[in-house]
């Protein structure tokens, strides 16, 4: 963990979170580096509450239906990944008449009720203009209503030193105006995130990759956008890593040289690279379920800068800002 000034070191030890629909944990990791403490985890799917035993020491509580609200520990801010798929291409579009899309409701009354200073939900772009943006009016609308001053940006892996073109909206509420962090657009390469040596059998058979590429000829002719896609190392970035890569890999294809007749999946870790996890990350699962893991999770650089404006902003006032220190710090350390 950074070491933060002594102010903001007796501060953070204080700031409190919950994360529900954790998935793996990756909302949480930014905050915990930065000195938060999480003090209750919600995840429903068994196969992530695996992943997030092995990595945090600690087995999130089931089902958010079933919590009593009144029973969770004083915290300070909410961060939620609440269920995409209502939302999602993928997922039909049903929004919040999707079960799955009620439950951004079970957020809403904790909030209501425990009133934390600030909070953080994540999901995908297609919430931005979903039934006419009616939804995320609803949802917009739903937050103020229970006391909060609500911000959203939809913001890309890419610009913020990934190799992903991944666009994903972030709702903000605190008790007063939050401002988004401007993005570094640092330059990124695939390559940054490919293993040296990988397995043969991340490599596609010949009969599915004559595959794939027929039924990008059919969709093409049809008029849609869904195929498969070629990257090479070189690449600056890849398309979006979804939760269904594991059934062909087909979204993200690596290429890595003219002698490759047949190209490769990403391997799990490299998906957990392109997702910004370290190689510290335990990955305890099968690889279609780590693909589905990292698909679902979430970038942490865009988590960790805006961990460190929801801090400054929402919580302590400086002369001298969180993430400027932060900056500066770690410049210093590798200049030593």
């Amino acid at each position: 963990m950074i070491k933060l000034p002594p102010d903001y070191q007796k501060n953070l030890t204080d700031i409190k979170f919950i994360d529900l629909f954790a998935g793996i944990g990756g909302l949480r990791i930014p905050f915990e580096k930065l000195g938060g403490e999480c003090v209750f985890s919600c995840e429903i799917d068994p196969f992530c509450r695996q992943t997030y035993q092995a990595n945090f020491n600690e087995a999130p509580f089931e089902d958010i239906r079933l919590l009593d609200i009144k029973s969770l520990p004083k915290f300070d801010l909410l961060l939620a990944g609440f269920p995409c798929q209502p939302f999602s291409i993928s997922g039909h579009k049903k929004g919040l008449s999707d079960e799955r899309g009620n439950l951004f409701f079970e957020i809403l009354h904790i909030l209501e009720y425990h009133q934390p200073q600030a909070f953080l939900l994540e999901n995908v772009k297609g919430l931005t203009h979903h039934n006419n943006q009616e939804t995320l009016n609803i949802i917009i609308s739903s937050l103020e209503n229970v006391g909060y001053q609500v911000s959203y940006q939809t913001l890309n892996a890419r610009d913020f030193g990934l190799p992903q073109n991944r666009e994903r909206i972030f709702i903000i509420g605190s008790k007063s105006p939050f401002n988004f962090p401007n993005p570094p657009k640092n330059t990124t390469r695939l390559s940054d995130i490919l293993e040296k040596k990988v397995d043969k059998k991340y490599t596609l058979t010949s009969h599915l990759w004559n595959y794939l590429q027929e039924r990008k000829k059919n969709q093409r002719k049809k008029g849609n956008g869904f195929g498969c896609s070629l990257f090479a190392p070189n690449s600056p970035y890849t398309s979006t890593l979804s939760a269904r890569y594991y059934k062909d890999g087909s979204e993200i294809l690596i290429k890595e040289n003219e002698t490759n007749i047949l190209p490769r999946r990403l391997t799990p870790r490299e998906c957990a690279r392109l997702q910004g996890f370290s190689d510290n990350f335990q990955i305890v699962v099968s690889d279609n379920q780590a693909y589905r893991q990292f698909g679902n999770s979430v970038a942490l650089p865009v988590i960790k800068a805006l961990a460190e404006e929801i801090i400054q902003q929402c919580f302590y006032s400086k002369q001298i800002p969180l993430h400027s220190f932060i900056k500066n710090t770690l410049k210093n350390d590798l200049q030593q």
